[in-house]
């Protein structure tokens, strides 16, 4: 469950994360904007005041006397409009520059937040829908950030100051206009609610839409062998019109607001006139603060500050379009980054070793190729524990829902140096073990022990860094061949990850690619065969040099030939490790320790190859299937 509820307040923090990351020009733009809002909204005391001027002097005829009175007004209003427009556009570049900050620092937010997800979580969302946080959320985001919050501020400012203006010279237009925003505001209150509701299904829709459209893609291969392309359309179909109808109904809704709004305040604009010119021709008592009574020279600016107060209030309406998409994106981004940490409370870290003359281990900065548990202990001392590879697992029962059981009294002993095979049909929780192993999950009830020590007391990083593992589905990364092996360990040298590449029979199709080791590699290593993908795989766990290595599924994307180099490879670095096998060909498990079957989350039968063989069960029945198949 998320931290803290990201549905809450999401526009308050919006604004105080923004406010957080330009503490100083964050506050400069609002002034800015309210300054030039302020600015352009005063022209019609100016007005008044010119129009004032000329109502004294149009008797006398003394035009000179009323020059010397409007001149400075002119003067005064132009150094103000100068000043508004540098502040203006001096804001506007610092907005883009604090937008774009903005979403960098959130983009960075998300992307290490997701790195501390667990596993669970990557397998429970689409990825194309994870995409979505960092495209379409992001830049609904950006519009709420760099259109919609200055068009509030900017317009809240103009309001304000006019409705002061408004309420100083005529209190009966005043309240007319008032009378006026209340329509538009109980129009904007309808219609905005229809269209929050629309485009935050809108935001979930194209996530579904992105993560199905990715999904389509990967499996591109699989769908024209099956011939599954109308299948494949008519679900896209449905996927689409959801977004489509989505999309409709919000903007539907937005894009009727505004005409709407704009046509009360024409009628506004028409009533504030006619009750202007009746109050001027019947000689009404004014009702203001100025004391002023009804003139030409308050009604015409009057009449401006409607029109001006009503455009302002449906600037406002017309972003509700962006504030509702920009407050869904948000949203999301904020629950992603609400989601609850992998949390870690170990304290057994694994530290370089080395033996003293007198047998004892201790710690050491330097790489020795040895290692140690550093477990400290409540009463301040500290032991160290050489690591030696031995796991254990102790009636280990697990499940992914808390419902399915998936393993059920699983013991497991791999002896230092040990294979251990883990062999059955598919689900029968052959990766789940050494998930658990890797606490990528954590088990509901038994133990798992590492040399002796709970895993649960050792810290996630250091017990990972003492695995390496090779998975059935290879990721290579953008970049070089070469630095795609140095992935297993970042500071092994350009020679070591070669003899890693040789170790393990990866040298030969490396040295005939176009660049060698330098070839950079693209899209997942598109330009590689599987099989080769899989061999820079085992280079990469090999340059690791861990202690103790997970093979799941290794060779299964290698011909027959290719993994035979490739197990000879495997034999000169899995020996003085304990290794993890997990296969459905049994002729790479034959030379295991102790192979393991699996049946629905029980082991059923355990021993050596030939132990098995002659017992005539499960694993027998499952190696002369094999062999008589072939």
């Amino acid at each position: 469950m998320p931290r803290e509820s990201a549905k809450k307040g999401v526009l308050g923090r919006v604004l105080r994360t923004l406010f957080e990351s330009y503490p100083v020009l964050a506050p400069v733009v609002a002034f800015g904007l309210v300054f030039s809002s302020v600015v352009s909204s005063i022209p019609a005391l100016f007005q008044q005041r010119i129009i004032a001027i000329v109502e004294i002097y149009v008797d006398s005829g003394d035009w000179t006397a009323a020059k010397a009175e409007i001149m400075p007004l002119i003067v005064t209003l132009i150094v103000l409009y100068f000043f508004s427009i540098s502040l203006m556009i001096a804001g506007q570049l610092i907005l883009a520059y604090m937008t774009q900050g903005y979403l960098c620092k959130m983009r960075r937010k998300m992307f290490e937040h997701m790195q501390d997800l667990p596993i669970r979580y990557f397998d429970t969302h689409r990825a194309g829908d994870v995409m979505s946080y960092y495209t379409n959320d992001i830049d609904t985001l950006r519009q709420l950030v760099s259109q919609a919050l200055p068009q509030i501020v900017r317009s809240g400012a103009i309001l304000a100051t006019i409705l002061g203006i408004m309420i100083w010279y005529c209190g009966w237009l005043t309240i007319l206009i008032l009378l006026g925003v209340c329509a538009m505001i109980f129009v904007t209150k309808i219609f905005g609610g229809g269209s929050a509701r629309y485009f935050k299904r809108q935001q979930q829709t194209m996530g579904k839409t992105e993560g199905y459209i990715q999904e389509m893609m990967n499996g591109q291969k699989v769908v024209k062998v099956f011939c599954r392309e109308k299948e494949s359309m008519a679900a896209f179909e449905k996927i689409n019109g959801e977004l489509c109808e989505d999309s409709f109904r919000a903007n539907a809704y937005a894009n009727c607001l505004a005409p709407i709004i704009g046509n009360i305040g024409n009628v506004l604009y028409v009533l504030t006139a006619i009750v202007g010119g009746t109050l001027l021709v019947t000689g009404a008592p004014n009702f203001s603060l100025s004391g002023l009574p009804v003139s030409i020279s308050i009604v015409v600016p009057f009449l401006n500050m409607a029109k001006q107060f009503t455009g302002n209030v449906n600037n406002l309406s017309q972003q509700v379009n962006a504030i509702v998409m920009g407050m869904a994106g948000a949203e999301r981004i904020f629950a992603l980054i609400d989601e609850e940490p992998e949390t870690d409370e170990g304290y057994v870290t694994l530290v370089n070793a080395k033996t003293e003359a007198d047998g004892s281990v201790t710690e050491t900065e330097e790489r020795t190729g040895r290692w140690a548990w550093k477990h400290p202990h409540g009463d301040g001392t500290v032991t160290y524990t050489p690591l030696a590879g031995d796991v254990r697992l102790f009636d280990v029962d697990f499940s992914y829902d808390g419902e399915k059981q998936v393993l059920t009294d699983v013991t497991v002993y791999a002896e230092p140096g040990q294979k251990v095979a883990f062999v059955g049909a598919t689900g029968a929780g052959k990766t789940t073990i050494t998930n658990l192993i890797n606490r990528f999950y954590d088990i509901a009830d038994g133990k798992i022990r590492y040399d002796g020590i709970n895993i649960n007391k050792i810290k996630k990083a250091d017990l990972r860094r003492s695995l390496g593992i090779v998975l059935q589905d290879t990721s290579l990364f953008t970049g070089t061949v070469l630095e795609n092996i140095r992935y297993g360990r970042l500071d092994a040298t350009d020679e070591e990850c070669e003899n890693a590449a040789k170790l393990v029979g990866a040298d030969d199709f490396i040295s005939r690619l176009p660049g060698g080791y330098g070839t950079e590699l693209t899209g997942n290593g598109a330009n590689l065969s599987q099989g080769q993908r899989q061999l820079i795989a085992i280079a990469r766990a090999a340059v690791a040099d861990p202690p103790v290595l997970i093979m799941d599924e290794a060779t299964s994307s290698v011909d027959t030939r290719t993994e035979a180099i490739v197990s000879r490879g495997m034999d000169k670095l899995m020996e003085g490790r304990t290794v993890f096998v997990i296969a459905h060909r049994l002729s790479t498990v034959m030379n295991s320790d102790v192979i393991m079957v699996l049946d629905h989350g029980r082991i059923i039968e355990r021993g050596s190859h030939d132990k098995l063989i002659a017992e005539r069960g499960t694993y027998w029945q499952l190696y002369t299937g094999a062999f008589e198949l072939e």
